[in-house]
C-alpha cells in the first residue's frame, strides 16, 4: 500500500477539501513542488497556479489557487488559499467572454483607478483561462 499524505485546502470562506492522496503538486513561490508522505517540513507562499492531485500515479483533480500559503509537516499538507476553484468548474467560452468584457472596460476607463481594477480583473481571468490549458 502506498503511503498517503493528508491535504486540507482552506479558502477564506470554508474548508474546501480534506482527504488523503498519494501525491500533491503545488505552485510554490519558487516553483512547483511535489509533496508525498514523509516530505520534509516546509512553509511557502503560493503563486497563482494549479494544484494537481494524484492517486495511483494518475492526476485525479486540478484546482486553481490565486495565491496563499502552504505548510507541510508530519505527513500533512495544509493549503491556505486566497481563492480556490476546481478547474472542472471553469467554462472556456464564459472566461473568454469575460476577458473580452474586461478588456473593453479597461479601454473605456475614465480614470487610472478604474483602468487598474479592470486590468487586474482581466489578468485574473486570463490566469483562469490558462489553467484550463
Amino acid at each position: 500500500m502506498v503511503d498517503m499524505i493528508t491535504m486540507d485546502l482552506v479558502s477564506p470562506e470554508k474548508l474546501l477539501l480534506s482527504a488523503d492522496f498519494e501525491m500533491v503538486v503545488v505552485p510554490g513561490a519558487e516553483g512547483d513542488f511535489a509533496v508525498l508522505a514523509g516530505h520534509s517540513p516546509v512553509t511557502s507562499s503560493l503563486r497563482p497556479g494549479v494544484i494537481s492531485i494524484y492517486e495511483n500515479d494518475v492526476e485525479k483533480d486540478r484546482i486553481f489557487v490565486n495565491g496563499g500559503f502552504v505548510e507541510v509537516s508530519n505527513d500533512k499538507l495544509t493549503v491556505l488559499a486566497e481563492e480556490a476553484i476546481y478547474i472542472a468548474d471553469l467554462n472556456r467560452a464564459d472566461l473568454e467572454q469575460r476577458i473580452q468584457n474586461a478588456t473593453e472596460d479597461e479601454e473605456d476607463a475614465k480614470d487610472d483607478e478604474v483602468r487598474r481594477r479592470a486590468a487586474e480583473n482581466k489578468d485574473h481571468l486570463q490566469q483562469l483561462l490558462d489553467a484550463i490549458g
